[in-house]
């Protein structure tokens, strides 16, 4: 289980409890809070840790009778809420067990494919490049996250001494690491070393914001240190507050990775000039994903000089809370 949490105005309805449901996972975790921050409702984090081999099962299998709500600690013991918000595969029966035990009461969201079919709750949000459709799934080109608008422009009326002591064009380099679709090898690692020399040959003046993910392999940390050895930047090396939002706030221009389309979604949520680092790897359905944004006029590949170009901010976050806001309002029972 977790805290209390109150963001964003009122909601629109009266939504007695709303409980956010992962298995701890960073970006579940940021679906959730995002829409729930958009919702403007009380929400409370909690947690499911399935044993094996339940987890071998999900999200078609029973829950691990460890967390069955009659048990102490458990995720999902009632009294339950109105609204449950989850995400993650691991998540999924979960969901199916709090709509029979609250005998329907509680409205249930699920964010991403579930993977076992739409019946698996009231709603859905799909992204646009997953082939996931039905009358109770929204698909929208990029994620939900907690990159509002009033987030962004809060964060741009205080600048962090450390960002403000650093030169124009500031760039906010996010990094990724291996996924299903891309390796960071070392091969991987000397090209975004040479992007980034590269990059500083082009613009002498330019300084960085270097923010790792949880999935950056350290030597893939190491050649960006070692790329801009004796430039101007500013890395968060993990310990104390993230400065991923003053990051995005403040910069000119964003370097996302194609293995994160949480982070390429975020990026283009501000409107500054997006350009896409590829490790190496096909990309599979994520290529579908960056075209759009690039018909969008969102994003580049990163393969040249950085250019400035403008875009309208791409967020769907507000357009999924408003469906969930109306589907719940004329939800049966």
């Amino acid at each position: 289980m977790g805290a209390d949490h109150r963001r964003g105005a009122a909601p629109a309805l009266d939504i007695d409890g709303c409980w956010l449901l992962t298995d701890g996972k960073i970006g579940d975790e940021v679906h959730c809070r995002g829409i729930a921050e958009a919702l403007g409702v009380t929400y409370e984090m909690r947690y499911v840790a399935p044993r094996w081999p339940f987890v071998w099962l999900m999200p078609w299998g029973p829950i691990d009778p460890r967390e069955a709500p009659h048990r102490p600690q458990s995720p999902i013991a009632p009294p339950y809420p109105d609204l449950l918000i989850a995400s993650g595969r691991r998540a999924v029966a979960y969901v199916r067990h709090v709509k029979h035990a609250s005998e329907g009461r509680t409205f249930t969201v699920f964010l991403k494919d579930p993977r076992s079919g739409t019946p698996s709750a009231d709603f859905i949000w799909a992204p646009e490049h997953d082939l996931l459709r039905g009358d109770n799934v929204l698909v929208t080109l990029t994620s939900p996250h907690r990159v509002s608008p009033e987030r962004l422009e809060a964060a741009r009326k205080t600048v962090p001494p450390e960002i403000e002591a650093l030169s124009y064009p500031r760039i906010a380099m996010l990094l990724g690491g291996k996924s299903g679709a891309f390796v960071y090898n070392a091969r991987t690692n000397r090209r975004l070393a040479d992007v980034i020399r590269a990059i500083s040959a082009v613009e002498p003046h330019a300084s960085f914001m270097v923010t790792p993910s949880r999935r950056t392999p350290p030597a893939t940390l190491r050649a960006v240190r070692e790329a801009l050895a004796g430039r101007p930047a500013m890395f968060w090396d993990g310990t104390g507050e993230n400065p991923y939002l003053a990051f995005l706030a403040h910069a000119d221009f964003i370097v996302a990775p194609a293995d994160s389309v949480n982070m390429v979604g975020e990026a283009v949520a501000t409107g500054a000039p997006v350009y896409v680092f590829r490790p190496q790897g096909r990309g599979g359905k994520i290529n579908r994903f960056l075209e759009r944004l690039k018909q969008a006029g969102a994003v580049r590949e990163l393969d040249g000089p950085l250019v400035s170009f403008s875009y309208r901010p791409i967020d769907a976050t507000s357009e999924i809370a408003a469906e969930i806001l109306r589907r719940f309002a004329t939800r049966e029972g």
